[in-house]
């Protein structure tokens, strides 16, 4: 393993195992630890963990590995790893790191990470657990009225190895009577009074509406959360049938505003094609934030997920809807009406696909005072919560930023139509001789998917890029296994 690449891909084969062997058997580290934070994008602190094992422990470690295939490379892995990070950038465990406090809707967090409304926070002791490790806020499993009644099955995944790509979610609200969830919520309000409690609710009609928010500000709640957006709602005319709709949007959002106090924050659904219509439709409304996205609506072809021999369209979360939720946040982020260019801004909360700091990070600079998160708790559980948060202090502490509200938005100037970006010059990709392997990935995908821009020597196993036909797409680059090729200087094209 010669790069951070190669270190990524061996920790990714990690199963993350609870109490693990791996670090039962070191007795001078937490190997385990280590690997976790490389997996979540968290590798330039893995000497935290791994500053006192010397080799044998780490040979402990690595036999006590219970993989179902081979043992984790462990010792080889943490070595490369702990030799991949510049000196100066091991901080000592001593030295300060900035704050992650910021601002969501006037209410002060300690930090922009939050449960999103889902399996995950359904109970008080679920919840509890979480704020002890450090989630600064809930938004509560939706409220309702109606009596939930799930199927069996009601998860899916598409697998990346051992991991979700993509996960399908059959749910649909709390299965709690609301009198018992809204309990839950003064609970944990009191019990936990620096943390954010925000009721997630959802109405069949103006007169719910209005009692269930009324309902949260009594219980103590910091903010109520309107679910325009569910997917998978058993009856017609709830969810993502109110979200599609700018003028119910609007409708629900006003009376909801004029209820209560606290803030009112709009879930949007990303299961249409403008965002922009019914976020409008909630901005009218008063709303004081929009939470973004909820699930996609899709199709899982596995029997496992059959219910009884059938299927159904149900919500789809996960690393592979990340740039869809982007791209929606970014619309309603450059809107001059949402923004508050022409007045009051509406604060935007990040749903979709978040996984590791960078992923929350993106979305912080897209427009983001917060992110909330899912399905990657559900597979890896409330743990990521340690890498998140050390992940993007060490990102501040590096750029010497001091505040998090000045990551808000940052990105937002770089974003143009398509009629504005750079069209008269390119870039070449460049192949790195000594990182290649010769395995001829790039030169096939450039023959069939590009524009046979590059030859390949079988006998000496290397390929070149024709610079005549190259037009700077960078296919190679990316199908490349190994990260061999990097790129050049932009220059003009010519004529």
């Amino acid at each position: 393993m010669t790069n951070m690449l190669h270190i990524k891909d061996e920790a990714k084969r990690c199963l993350l195992c609870e109490d693990a062997p791996c670090t039962k058997a070191c007795e001078s580290g937490d190997p385990a630890r280590a690997i976790r934070a490389i997996r979540f994008d968290n590798a330039k602190d893995v000497w935290l963990w791994t500053e006192g094992c010397s080799d044998a422990d780490l040979d402990r470690a690595e036999q006590a590995c219970i993989h179902y295939d081979r043992p984790i490379r462990i010792r080889e892995l943490l070595s490369c790893a702990c030799s991949s990070v510049a000196t100066d950038s091991q901080r000592t465990r001593n030295q300060s790191l900035p704050s992650l406090a910021i601002r969501f809707c006037g209410m002060s967090c300690e930090n922009p990470f939050f449960l999103a409304s889902s399996a995950i926070c359904t109970n008080y002791e679920m919840v509890a657990r979480a704020f002890d490790m450090g989630w600064a806020g809930v938004f509560y499993k939706t409220i309702c009225k109606q009596e939930i009644r799930e199927v069996s099955p009601r998860f899916d995944a598409v697998k990346d190895g051992t991991s979700f790509a993509g996960f399908r979610n059959m749910e649909q609200l709390s299965e709690n009577h609301y009198e018992v969830d809204f309990d839950i919520l003064h609970r944990l309000k009191r019990d936990y009074p620096t943390k954010i409690v925000v009721a997630s609710i959802m109405g069949e009609f103006e007169e719910e509406w209005i009692e269930l928010s009324k309902l949260a500000e009594k219980a103590g709640c910091d903010a109520v959360e309107l679910n325009f957006s569910c997917p998978q709602m058993r009856l017609a005319g709830m969810g993502s049938d109110i979200g599609q709709d700018a003028e119910l949007v609007n409708f629900y959002t006003s009376y909801v505003k004029r209820s209560v106090k606290i803030p009112v924050i709009t879930k949007m659904t990303p299961n249409i094609t403008h965002i922009t219509r019914p976020a409008m439709g909630a901005y009218f409304g008063g709303a004081d934030a929009i939470s973004a996205i909820n699930t996609i609506k899709s199709v899982t072809m596995s029997g496992g997920a059959e219910v009884n021999g059938k299927q159904t369209i149900s919500g789809y979360s996960g690393r592979a809807v990340k740039p869809i939720a982007l791209r929606y946040i970014l619309e309603m982020a450059v809107d001059p009406v949402i923004n508050g260019s022409h007045g009051k801004p509406v604060e935007l909360s990040g749903i979709g696909g978040i996984e590791t700091w960078r992923d929350a990070l993106e979305f912080i600079q897209v427009g983001c005072h917060n992110v909330q998160i899912c399905t990657a708790v559900m597979e890896y559980g409330y743990r990521i919560i340690d890498d998140l948060i050390l992940g993007l202090q060490t990102y501040m502490a590096e750029r010497n930023i001091d505040n998090l509200e000045k990551l808000v938005g940052e990105r937002l100037p770089s974003f143009v139509l398509p009629s504005g970006l750079d069209r008269d010059t390119m870039v070449y990709p460049k192949i790195d001789r000594v990182k290649c392997i010769g395995c001829g990935r790039c030169f096939r995908s450039c023959q069939d998917g590009g524009h046979q821009a590059i030859t390949f020597d079988k006998d000496a196993r290397q390929p070149r890029i024709v610079g005549t036909k190259c037009v700077g797409c960078h296919l190679c680059r990316l199908v490349c296994p190994v990260g061999a090729i990097g790129i050049t200087k932009r220059i003009n094209k010519g004529k």
